[in-house]
């Protein structure tokens, strides 16, 4: 504020006199006012945008050219994208019998291995839920084996089901049961490599059960020990229906890992595990993609396995959606 000094007429004192200060320019304030919504609305987009772009440059764009290269015929080392097909290698996928085995094989180690695992989680998850002595111990103890690296487990579990020295053999031996082939033979691979995906990953389910189980209000299980209700029936009518979008969530993460089983099929069959057994008793839809690009050079057809898998998973998903829908409207009703 502005001031200035003026002389009495009698030769008094000086006073002093104030003059108001001047606003900006209207120009210069609706500038000013302009800057402030933008930042305002672009200042959240710049957080995020470095996501986006990622996503944009690792995720959208391969998906994109995927999907356009399993439009043309494209052999590895090729320069280009190839000579257009159309949905040719599409077409080949169906009239093969081998992509329909790896199919089915897929689908049942996926069976074989989710179910179980799956249970197991939930009742470990059940009894470290109460109040145990070591309960920090028996937690990390189960997620270690989550924590232990694919080749370590497939190596540690060929020993065990070898066919000569195997332990699993071994063991079947002393109740009068013949030696089991689990490599050569369809469904004793099947259920090998199932094994080792169970014992991977069921710590890592028990513990995604185990936080929602704490989640729920102990007042239920008061009420249902009121009633008379045993543990077990708390289990069943008090844990498991307040639990259920966290198993449905854990049965389709589940089921897309089956689909992109990779590396225990493959560490499993040694020198013939790309091609998933001598007779593909065993081979994967990824193991079956990973053939047809690098050890025969079909880009374009294992581009079109791949986005084949991209549909089964959208498939997968939109399942979960439609559950998740229902469940919601009977949690209403």
């Amino acid at each position: 504020m502005a001031t200035s000094v003026r002389t009495t007429a009698g030769g008094g004192p000086p006073q002093t006199q104030s003059t108001p200060h001047r606003p900006a320019p209207p120009s210069k304030r609706q500038w000013r006012s302009r800057l402030h919504r933008l930042d305002i609305k672009a200042t959240p987009y710049a957080y995020i945008a470095p996501f986006f772009i990622c996503f944009a440059a690792f995720g959208l764009f391969p998906l994109i050219y995927t999907g356009w290269i399993s439009l043309h015929h494209l052999e590895l080392g090729q320069s280009g994208t190839g000579e257009w097909r159309g949905f040719d290698n599409y077409t080949r996928l169906w009239d093969s019998d081998q992509f329909w085995n790896a199919l089915r094989n897929t689908f049942t180690m996926g069976v074989i291995s989710t179910v179980p695992q799956l249970l197991i989680a939930l009742g470990l998850a059940h009894l470290l839920n109460y109040q145990l002595r070591g309960r920090t111990f028996f937690r990390v103890a189960i997620l270690a084996p989550y924590a232990t690296s694919i080749a370590a487990a497939s190596l540690v579990f060929v020993q065990l089901f070898g066919y000569d020295a195997g332990f699993i053999n071994e063991l079947l031996g002393w109740f009068g049961i013949g030696k089991v082939d689990w490599q050569a033979d369809k469904w004793p691979a099947q259920i090998a490599i199932s094994t080792i995906v169970t014992w991977r990953w069921t710590g890592y389910n028990a513990l995604i059960y185990l936080a929602a189980m704490q989640a729920v209000p102990g007042d239920l299980y008061e009420a249902a020990a009121l009633d008379g209700a045993s543990r077990w029936r708390q289990f069943i009518n008090v844990t498991i229906p307040s639990i259920r979008p966290t198993i449905l969530f854990t049965i389709v993460v589940s089921t897309i890992g089956a689909t992109q089983l990779f590396g225990e099929p493959m560490l499993f069959g040694g020198g013939v595990g790309v091609t998933g057994g001598s007779a593909h008793q065993y081979q994967t839809l990824s193991l079956y993609m990973y053939e047809l690009g690098w050890p025969n050079s079909q880009l374009g057809r294992a581009a079109a396995v791949a986005w084949v898998m991209l549909l089964l998973l959208l498939l997968v998903g939109a399942v979960q959606a439609v559950i998740a829908r229902a469940n919601r409207k009977k949690l209403g009703a």
